[in-house]
């Protein structure tokens, strides 16, 4: 964990979980399951959840699809930010959320798995945050249409695989399935 004692809050990221983003993503009921559980655990331990909102040109503000899947339910009174690039904490207020609300460490739930998520657990353990993963919250497509033969279920596993070992000074990477998400510390 970080070593600050400024910084020994939790947060969870709920990243992306749009409708057009997440409209043919692999096992997306189970991962949005899933992310429920954390929401609903996070809630009863009092931490934040984040709710981190992407648009672009394929993804236009207050478009349908742009919107949270129905599945999901933000409460008013958690933050909301809306980003345009992969990493959240580029051009966005999350790192001044975060310091000032003593946070050090992240569960990030989201998609895509590839992009998103992966570029955000970067952008976090890149600026001092300890970050975990929660392994079966996550989801990306597959990328045949793209015409690289790798299927979603192998990036998720690879990502998941990948973030248990990841580690800089004074943080680390881990993953933890939703079931064993513990935030009652």
């Amino acid at each position: 964990m970080i070593a600050s004692e400024s910084r020994r809050n939790s947060a969870v990221l709920v990243i992306d979980v749009q409708r057009d983003v997440v409209a043919d993503a692999h096992d997306v009921d189970d991962v949005i399951a899933n992310i429920n559980t954390v929401i609903d655990k996070a809630r009863a331990a009092d931490v934040p959840v984040i709710w981190i909102q992407h648009h672009s040109d394929g993804l236009r503000r207050g478009s349908p699809g742009w919107e949270f899947v129905d599945e999901l339910r933000r409460s008013d009174d958690e933050p909301l930010l809306h980003k345009t690039y992969g990493d959240a904490f580029e051009a966005t207020d999350l790192e001044t959320l975060l310091t000032d609300h003593g946070i050090g460490h992240l569960l990030v739930t989201g998609a895509q798995t590839d992009f998103c998520v992966r570029a955000t657990l970067h952008g976090a353990l890149a600026r001092g945050y300890d970050t975990t993963l929660v392994a079966d919250a996550h989801t990306t497509d597959d990328l045949a249409a793209d015409g690289v033969a790798i299927k979603a279920s192998d990036v998720i596993a690879h990502t998941n695989h990948y973030w248990r070992g990841v580690t800089a000074p004074g943080r680390s990477g881990s993953t933890v399935t939703a079931a064993e998400v513990d935030l009652t510390d």
